[in-house]
C-alpha cells in the first residue's frame, strides 16, 4: 500500500492550490493528489467563456505545466476518484481498487452537476459543462445544431448563452423563478441581464418549469415546458447547480449534509481530515455567520492555503473576502461580498451605460457589490465589504465621489 504525507482527493483549484501551498511552505513530506479526470489541475471558470467559445486552448487552461509538479514531488493518481475512507486506519480506496494511505487527508472534490429528473434528461444531446469533457461532448455536436435550450438563469447558464449567441445559435433560456440569478443578486441586475440577453436575441422564459424533455430514438428534439409548450432543441444545456460530493466522506462519518462541515482551520469532524472547496460547509462572516458553500475559485483558493497551514503548524483561520466574476458578451461583471439577507440596494451609475454598480447593504452596512463594467468600484469597494462600512447611500450613489474616499471616511 503505497502512503502519504498528506494525500488530496480532487484535482481542482483547491486540490492544486493545497499543494502549490504546502510546497510554498516548505512542507518537505510526500504530497499525492487524485483526480477524477486524466488531466492535470486546470482552471474551471474558462469552459464555459473563453474554452467553450474556442478562443483559449486547454493548455492555456492548465494551472501548472507538468514540469512544476514533478519539481514539486506532486504525484497525480489520475483517472481515479476514492470510493471509501477508513478514518480510523487513515486510508481510502479508489474505484480501481487500489488502497493508498494518508497522515493527512484534504477533501477537495467540489461537487457534480445536478441533474434533471424529467422524462428524457439522459438522451444524448442533453448536456452539463462542469469539466473539459463535458465541453469537448458538446463542441463536437454544435455544427449540427440550430436550437438550443438551456434550462437554468444561473451564471452557467447565461454564459453558454452568450457564446451560443456568438456562434449564431437559437438559444431559448428557461428559467424556473420569476428572474435570473435570483439566488445571487438583486433584482436591478437581474432584469440588466435579462434586456442584454434579449437584445442579443437570447429568448428568455421566466417562471418556466421544465415538464420532460423529448426525443427521436435517443437523441433530444425538444423541451416541453409545464404549460404544455414545445420548445424545438437539438440540444440542450443544463446548469442548475451542483450536489457536493461527499458521499465516501459522511459515510466514513464526517458531519455533513449540503457540504462537509468544517471550522475556521478546514478540518472536518474526522481527525487528520480537512474539506475545502465547493464541498466544504462553513460558517463566513461575510453571510453574517451563516454557514454556506461558497462555489468559487476565490473560497477554493483561500481555503487550500488555510488547510496548509494548519498541516505545517502555523494555523491561520479562514476569513477571506468572497468574491466573483462573470463575463457575458462585453460585459464584465465583478462581485466582492455576500449580498443574501440584504434590505437595501443602491445603484450607483447608470445600467443604460453599461457601466455601473449595485451596493448591498444590512441594517445600513456595505456588505457587497455588483460591478458591471466598473473595474474600479469593484476594487475600491473590497474596503466598504471588509469594514461593513455605514455610508449614507446618496453618497454611495455618487459617481463623482469614489468609493476609496468613502472607505476613508
Amino acid at each position: 500500500m503505497r502512503h502519504f504525507d498528506v494525500l488530496i482527493v480532487g484535482a481542482g483549484h483547491g486540490g492544486a492550490q493545497a499543494a502549490i501551498a504546502l510546497r510554498q511552505l516548505k512542507f518537505a513530506g510526500s504530497i499525492g493528489v487524485i483526480g477524477a479526470e486524466p488531466e492535470l489541475p486546470y482552471e474551471r471558470p474558462p469552459l464555459s467563456k473563453d474554452y467553450l467559445a474556442a478562443e483559449k486552448p486547454f493548455e492555456r487552461l492548465l494551472i501548472r505545466q507538468p514540469a512544476f509538479w514533478a519539481e514539486r514531488s506532486v504525484e497525480f493518481i489520475l483517472s481515479a476518484t476514492v470510493v471509501a475512507v477508513d478514518a480510523g486506519a487513515h486510508r481510502v480506496t479508489t474505484d480501481h481498487g487500489e488502497t493508498l494511505g494518508f497522515g493527512q487527508l484534504i477533501w477537495a472534490t467540489g461537487g457534480a452537476p445536478r441533474r434533471l429528473s424529467c422524462d428524457g434528461h439522459d438522451l444524448s444531446g442533453v448536456h452539463s459543462i462542469r469539466t473539459r469533457a463535458d465541453v469537448d461532448r458538446l463542441e463536437s455536436e454544435l455544427a449540427a445544431t440550430r436550437h438550443v435550450v438551456v434550462i437554468g438563469g444561473g451564471y452557467i447558464g447565461l454564459e453558454a448563452a452568450a457564446v451560443l449567441r456568438k456562434f449564431d445559435k437559437q438559444v431559448t433560456l428557461v428559467e424556473a423563478l420569476d428572474r435570473v440569478l435570483a439566488r445571487v443578486a438583486g433584482e436591478p441586475l437581474s432584469r440588466f441581464f435579462e434586456a442584454e440577453h434579449r437584445a442579443h436575441g437570447v429568448d428568455i422564459r421566466l417562471g418556466a418549469s421544465v415538464a420532460g424533455i423529448g426525443g427521436e430514438g435517443d437523441r433530444v428534439t425538444g423541451v416541453r415546458l409545464a404549460d404544455g409548450e414545445l420548445l424545438a432543441a437539438d440540444m440542450v444545456i443544463v446548469g442548475i447547480g451542483i450536489e457536493p460530493a461527499i458521499g465516501p466522506l459522511v459515510a466514513a462519518g464526517a458531519a455533513g449534509g449540503n457540504g462537509v462541515m468544517v471550522d475556521e482551520l478546514c478540518r472536518t469532524t474526522l481527525p487528520d481530515i480537512y474539506a475545502i472547496g465547493d464541498c466544504a460547509a462553513h460558517a463566513n462572516r461575510f453571510a453574517a455567520g451563516a454557514t454556506i458553500r461558497l462555489e468559487s475559485v476565490q473560497n477554493a483558493n483561500d481555503q487550500a492555503t488555510t488547510a496548509a497551514n494548519a498541516i505545517i503548524g502555523a494555523p491561520e483561520p479562514y476569513s477571506a473576502v468572497p468574491w466573483f466574476w462573470s463575463n457575458q458578451y462585453d460585459l464584465r461583471l465583478q462581485t466582492v461580498g455576500l449580498s443574501g439577507g440584504h434590505d437595501a440596494t443602491v445603484l450607483r451609475g447608470d445600467p443604460a451605460t453599461r457601466s455601473f454598480s449595485l451596493i448591498y447593504l444590512r441594517d445600513g452596512a456595505v456588505i457587497a457589490l455588483d460591478c458591471v463594467n466598473a473595474t474600479r468600484d469593484y476594487a475600491q469597494g473590497r474596503a466598504l465589504v471588509l469594514a461593513g462600512s455605514r455610508v449614507d447611500p446618496a453618497r454611495l450613489a455618487d459617481t463623482a465621489v469614489p468609493l476609496k474616499e468613502l472607505a476613508a471616511g
